[in-house]
């Protein structure tokens, strides 16, 4: 009977606590889904560690426009209001609140202002507030400009905070979303991509022209990763080159052609990424999806959950074979595949600004929580760029803690920003204002995703042969420290690094990185393209540029199609069907099939076939007027460096040599004919370069001398400036010799033009 009463009387007080929990009501409101974002970013780099996409008011020191939404209460009443933020400068201990913003509730703002306590993601309460039964209108008021951040807006007749734990809160979110239990299946694919960048989109095209049904799962709304106009770091790597000079062709189409980095948001051709994979009818693309969790069976991947970062709608993908193009070796990690991550040199991620000045002065508002900078603690954005050194979390942790590393380099760049309108710098800079500054990290290392093969340093400076050697690096071994000269004030995370190279690299037939890198050794059906592939830390400094991995992403692609065909894994590739694989590494990036049975077509668009050398990464000289004599077939005396970081060179690349080192580069050509003709010589200016740089022209038996400023830019089309004009007979020699003796600077050399005057 006792155990009788005492169990009747806990049901009735569980109906009780039903009862009055029917009463109350709970709207949760994702920020994300608010229909009008204003002037607030969508920022979904985070999620893994904040739990959810947010908004970010990133302003550049400019208030951004509301964020509005409209929400039904059901219930009138007294609604407790809980709004998910933090204040991002915190952790710091930094004076000043940058991320302040209000909430507008019915075109009212509540007493509180937010983001302004915590350095962790909470729930920070906002008071009490009436609410009549009806639509109830939301609005993100952000009040500085600097990168308030809300994740989501509870309003709730309850006492209780939301959860805040990771796992708690997934579910609660999804309870209160009403998701449905089960996500809505896609299925039936051959190749399923995630990460959209450049080694995603060369995996996807490849594979669907190939004949594969391919998803291609990007979870920011452009494609282009690093190469897109969110980014903007230029493409770099060279292309169709070395044993398979096809491989790079598809990059061809998409890559960006951008003259500085950072460009122009217009130079990244976001729409033309697009629609070139929209084209594909093989291809589904899905935008705003993010990748979460991955089903397995037994040590293959069955699946990819995702959901959309708007709308938090799930879909499940299934498919025969997965691509890991991430960067950061996201889906490996979730199916428990083998990965490596340096503990000691890691490079970090960069956050790239512009800046420019106007007719009338401009005022930037103080930022005392920014880091305490002068003009002398960081190098000064000539070219109105900060560069890609602009890069900190060295050794820091690039996947726990990426929202800390970005949010430093944010704090550096807004910290120098100060420096040049309110400190030491203000009177040169009383115009200037920011442009553009990033604030979707550039990531350079994390993951190492273990193949068959672990490519080392010492495999590509000692040209060691692999059989299935197929994607030509072309990069320097280009590794990222800090720069000691700026790294003394903040010597726990220093903000500028400095780019240590080793350049025993072929650069133009490259180095050929072999397909068993672009595999998981421990997870049957995974593919890896990009910088989260098979290679040692060292080794990542050649293959994690945007072009060399876009090509990465083509041979995964064909190596698909071909699993697809035999119904095998990615590994058999290498062991039962290479020479299948080769013929198709030798076909045209266009070359398509409807499916991976039917036969393969060649259109007539195909590009002309490249040599192992490659097409010219620069100007092509064959377009030019008159004779190119190009560097590589000058004489050179002394020691000259190459270089292709200044873009607009000829042919393959350009060539450089200190002051008074007693080098030179000597053109010289013979003419057929007698005439008048116009000398030119083609540089790259550079604030290294001298101004005084000593040129040579010698026509038959007569020599005039011209010093060039390379610091100014050529006067001429294609970097040309006029070495002047000579009468020239049948047979004479003609000589251009660049010297450096006196130079005051750099002397640069491309190449000479003769052109002949009517």
């Amino acid at each position: 009977m006792t155990r009788f009463c005492t169990n009747a009387l806990v049901l009735i007080a569980g109906l009780m606590l039903v009862s009055a929990r029917a009463h109350a009501e709970t709207v949760l409101v994702e920020a994300e889904s608010f229909p009008k974002h204003g002037g607030w970013s969508l920022d979904t780099q985070f999620i893994n560690t904040v739990g959810s996409p947010y908004l970010l008011a990133h302003g550049l020191g400019q208030p951004v426009a509301d964020a509005e939404a409209t929400v039904q209460i059901r219930t009138p009443g007294k609604y407790h209001v809980y709004v998910r933020t933090k204040d991002w400068v915190a952790r710091w201990q930094a004076p000043g609140q940058p991320g302040k913003f209000q909430v507008l509730i019915n075109g009212k703002p509540l007493a509180e202002a937010f983001g302004t306590v915590g350095a962790e993601w909470h729930w920070q309460p906002g008071g009490e507030i009436d609410l009549p039964a009806g639509p109830a209108t939301l609005a993100l008021h952000d009040l500085t400009g600097f990168d308030g951040r809300c994740d989501a807006i509870v309003l709730t007749t309850e006492s209780t905070v939301p959860p805040n734990e990771h796992s708690l809160l997934t579910q609660w979110r999804r309870s209160q979303l009403n998701l449905p239990a089960e996500p809505v299946v896609k299925s039936d694919y051959d190749l399923v991509v995630v990460g959209g960048g450049y080694s995603g989109m060369g995996a996807a095209l490849a594979a669907a022209r190939m004949g594969c049904k391919v998803a291609l799962i990007q979870d920011r709304p452009v494609l282009g990763g690093n190469g897109s106009s969110e980014v903007r770091v230029w493409s770099m790597g060279l292309i169709r080159r070395g044993k398979y000079p096809r491989i790079g062709e598809i990059v061809e189409e998409f890559c960006d052609h951008a003259t500085l980095s950072p460009g122009t948001a217009q130079e990244f051709e976001d729409e033309k990424k697009e629609k070139l994979v929209r084209d594909e009818k093989n291809i589904d693309l899905f935008l705003n999806t993010h990748a979460y969790k991955v089903e397995m069976d037994g040590n293959r991947i069955a699946a990819i959950d995702t959901f959309d970062t708007r709308t938090s709608a799930q879909t499940k993908f299934k498919g025969k074979l997965f691509c890991d193009a991430t960067g950061h070796g996201t889906i490996g990690a979730l199916a428990n595949a083998d990965f490596d991550m340096a503990e000691k040199g890691r490079m970090g991620m960069s956050n790239m600004w512009t800046w420019d000045e106007g007719q009338q002065p401009v005022s930037f508002p103080e930022t005392p929580w920014a880091l305490d900078l002068n003009m002398k603690d960081f190098p000064y954005p000539v070219k109105h760029h900060g560069e890609w050194f602009w890069e900190s979390g060295f050794d820091k942790d690039p996947l726990g803690d990426a929202e800390g590393i970005r949010d430093w380099n944010l704090r550096a760049v807004f910290g120098a920003f100060n420096a040049m309108k309110n400190r030491d710098g203000a009177p040169k800079h009383p115009t200037a204002f920011l442009t553009w500054v990033a604030y979707i990290g550039g990531p350079r290392e994390s993951r190492q995703l273990l193949g068959d093969v672990i490519l080392t340093q010492d495999d590509i400076v000692g040209k060691r042969e692999f059989p299935d050697g197929c994607v030509p690096s072309t990069w320097s071994i280009d590794l990222h420290y800090p720069k000691k000269q700026f790294a003394e004030k903040f010597p726990d995370n220093p903000f500028i690094s400095i780019a240590e190279h080793d350049r025993r690299i072929d650069r133009d037939y490259g180095y050929p990185v072999p397909y068993r890198c672009f595999y998981s050794k421990n997870i049957s059906n995974l593919f890896m393209a990009g910088r989260c592939i098979s290679v040692t830390h060292e080794a990542l400094g050649t293959v994690r540029v945007m072009k060399t991995c876009g090509m990465m992403g083509e041979v995964v692609g064909k190596a698909a199609s071909l699993c697809t065909l035999y119904g095998c894994e990615p590994r058999d590739i290498y062991e039962r069907y290479w020479p299948e694989m080769d013929k198709l590494l030798l076909l045209p990036g266009k070359a398509h099939r409807a499916t991976v049975q039917a036969p393969i077509e060649i259109p007539s668009d195909a590009l002309p076939l490249a040599g192992p050398h490659g097409p010219p990464s620069g100007i092509d000289p064959s377009k030019l007027e008159g004779v190119i004599i190009d560097n590589r077939i000058a004489k050179l005396s002394g020691k000259w460096t190459a270089g292709t970081g200044l873009p607009g060179y000829i042919n393959y690349d350009y060539i450089y040599a200190g002051e008074n080192s007693g080098s030179t580069a000597t053109f010289e050509w013979q003419s057929a004919d007698t005439a008048k003709m116009e000398i030119r010589l083609a540089y790259q200016p550079h604030e290294n370069r001298g101004k005084t740089v000593p040129v040579s022209i010698t026509v038959g038996d007569k020599t005039t001398e011209r010093t060039i400023d390379m610091q100014a830019k050529p006067a001429l089309e294609n970097n040309f400036v006029s070495l002047g004009e000579y009468a020239v007979k049948k047979g004479d020699k003609v000589v251009v010799t660049v010297g450096t003796k006196g130079a005051g600077g750099n002397a640069h050399a491309d190449a000479v033009q003769i052109i002949t005057l009517k």
